[in-house]
């Protein structure tokens, strides 16, 4: 019993001097609970609508101002033609369209059933369902509301973009790159460059003629072709096996990977530089990327529908906007292009991660 004892007063010991471990442990599950209940969130809000509208008139315009009159819907265009809905939907600044048919409330008058067409952004196929739902749900009312005699029709009909079938693997699989090169690049990076200081094997590479740089780049190039290998991996797999399209440049999606690992591998290394245990290494790993990359991606929640608080939160994390260009290129098959904003802010992340990381190493090993 005492030897028990023993042990245990150890254990505590070890555990409340090392702080930032400690820290850690106890901030966790506080930042879990907080993401989990924030992050999860089945409504979609705040959706992008664009109406197109032929021949306007005071009809159309009654049902445009019941949808916009709902809290969930922003008005992102009113056009005449459907021309300008391709653009729209590839920047994502509409999730949903409405196509009123021409002559809509001459139709109406006359008895004769008035088409509306709904075209939605079936990428994220739950989403989709529900902005559907959310738009006959206010034509229902407002025919309700106006058919005070004779019932006015109106015939919705629904069409899906970039993912006519709702395959929600194809929903999942660019988010999945994302969490697997996290995986590889942050963590296993971090845990390797600490293990070097838990071994003491690092004093071998300080009285080697290699310097700060050179000992990061040899530590981290495998990880950095491993992850490569990765992307390629699962890119074949996902259209041999589950049959998500890639409609875009692949060799643009492989230079995107490419810079996401070098983001990612840059995080590790900072994380590294600034821990001393493995322990510790993981622990930060896990609540700053990889908890990050499942709740405030968009991986598997829309960003949209989140608080204010982690929509901002989440401009900060790469894998935001790492799915944003996965899902860009093999969904919906844009370039360069559209997706330079997001290629910038990834290039942006990796100089800076990049610089800081280099400068907290040295430090370190000074």
């Amino acid at each position: 019993m005492s030897a028990l004892l023993g042990l245990l007063r150890k254990e505590i010991y070890h555990i409340l001097r090392d702080r930032r471990t400690l820290a850690v442990v106890v901030l966790m599950p506080v930042v879990q609970v907080l993401l989990f209940g924030y992050a999860i969130r089945t409504d979609v809000e705040d959706v992008g609508i664009a109406i197109v509208d032929p021949s306007p008139d005071a009809t159309t315009l009654s049902i445009r101002n019941r949808l916009l009159g709902t809290p969930r819907f922003r008005l992102a265009s009113v056009q005449a033609t459907d021309r300008a809905l391709d653009s729209l939907f590839q920047v994502g600044a509409a999730s949903v369209a409405i196509e009123f048919q021409a002559r809509f409330a001459d139709r109406l008058a006359r008895g004769l059933p008035a088409g509306v067409l709904i075209v939605t952004d079936a990428a994220d196929p739950n989403g989709s369902t529900v902005r559907q739902t959310y738009v006959s749900a206010v034509l229902q009312a407002w025919q309700i509301d106006q058919g005070h005699g004779a019932p006015l029709r109106i015939d919705s009909d629904v069409r899906s973009r970039f993912n006519p079938t709702g395959e929600s693997s194809n929903l999942f699989v660019p988010g999945l790159m994302a969490l697997i090169l996290t995986i590889i690049s942050a963590l296993m990076t971090a845990l390797s460059l600490t293990r070097e200081k838990e071994t003491g094997t690092m004093e071998a590479l300080l009285v080697s003629p290699l310097r700060p740089a050179e000992i990061i780049i040899g530590k981290v190039a495998p990880y950095l072709a491993i992850g490569f290998v990765s992307v390629v991996a699962v890119l074949v797999e996902a259209h041999v096996v589950f049959h998500v399209p890639v409609h875009g440049s692949i060799v643009l999606l492989l230079a995107e990977g490419l810079l996401y690992i070098l983001v990612s591998l840059s995080l590790g290394i900072l994380i590294s530089a600034r821990t001393s245990s493995q322990r510790l290494a993981m622990m930060i790993t896990i609540v700053g990327t990889m908890l990050p990359t499942l709740m405030l991606s968009g991986f598997i929640f829309p960003i949209e529908s989140m608080p204010t608080v982690l929509q901002w939160i989440s401009i900060a994390m790469p894998a935001r906007w790492f799915v944003s260009v996965a899902r860009g290129i093999m969904l919906v098959g844009v370039g360069l292009e559209y997706l330079w904003p997001q290629t910038l802010v990834l290039g942006v992340m990796a100089v800076v991660l990049l610089v800081l990381s280099t400068r907290s190493f040295h430090v370190r090993l000074e």
